[in-house]
């Protein structure tokens, strides 16, 4: 038998969600790629809901057009790190500091400066 949900052992009923078959866009994939890395790393994290909520990142960041006018590179860079920081104990913290660090050390980023904002804009629409 499996071990009861986190809601079960609160006297609330558990509902399996069905993971949603998605095919998302380059870089907005990658959000979809760490929600099951993130399932599988942390037994406690429902990974119907960790694909759901990085889903809705990748939705909102879309629509919000947080990456319009990055090169490809450097909107999947952005997203890269936002996969890392979303996942972090203060993700707000963690996406303003890789603005700020973007801006110290580029890299091979083509457009450094848009990158530290695209991240900002970023932090805005999630609102974190």
């Amino acid at each position: 038998m499996s071990e009861p949900c986190q809601r079960e052992r609160a006297g609330f009923a558990c509902k399996t969600r069905p993971m949603p078959s998605i095919d998302l866009e380059q870089p907005f994939d990658q959000f979809l790629a760490t929600a099951e890395q993130v399932a599988r790393e942390r037994p406690d994290v429902d990974p119907a809901l960790a694909r759901e909520v990085f889903l809705e990142a990748a939705t909102l960041l879309h629509n919000g057009l947080a990456l319009d006018g990055l090169s490809p590179q450097d909107a999947s860079a952005v997203v890269a790190g936002l996969c890392i920081d979303l996942v972090a104990e203060d993700p707000g913290a963690a996406v303003r500091a890789r603005s700020e660090a973007t801006l110290r050390a580029p890299g091979d980023l083509h457009d450094p400066t848009a990158v530290a904002a695209a991240y900002l804009v970023a932090a805005g629409i999630l609102q974190i």
